[in-house]
C-alpha cells in the first residue's frame, strides 16, 4: 500500500511540474510614443498594454511608433498571453 502511494505521489510531482510557469517568457518591453508599451516575448511574438496598463489587442503587422522615433511592426497579437504574464503572481509577487 505505501509502495503505491508513493508512486501516485511522484506521478503527481511530475505532472504539477510540467504546468510550471516560466518568467511569463517577456524578452523585453519598448516604450511607444503614444505612452503604450509593447512586450516582445521569446519567440518573437508581441503583446500590447495601453498607456493605462491595460493589455489590449493591436492587429498583426500594424506598423507603430517607439519613444525614439523608430518603426517597428506588430507580429502576433499575444493579449491572454501577456495578461498572464503581467499579473502579479506570475512576477514573483511584485
Amino acid at each position: 500500500m505505501l509502495k503505491k502511494i508513493a508512486v501516485v505521489i511522484a506521478g503527481g510531482v511530475v505532472a504539477v511540474s510540467a504546468f510550471a510557469w516560466d518568467d511569463g517568457g517577456i524578452e523585453k518591453s519598448i516604450e511607444l510614443k503614444d505612452g503604450s508599451t509593447v512586450h516582445v516575448f521569446k519567440n518573437g511574438k508581441m503583446g500590447m498594454e495601453n498607456p493605462y496598463g491595460l493589455v489590449t489587442s493591436m492587429d498583426e503587422g500594424q506598423t507603430m511608433v517607439t519613444k525614439d522615433g523608430k518603426t517597428i511592426v506588430m507580429k502576433g497579437n499575444e493579449t491572454a498571453r501577456l495578461s498572464l504574464a503581467l499579473r502579479p503572481e506570475y512576477r514573483g509577487g511584485q
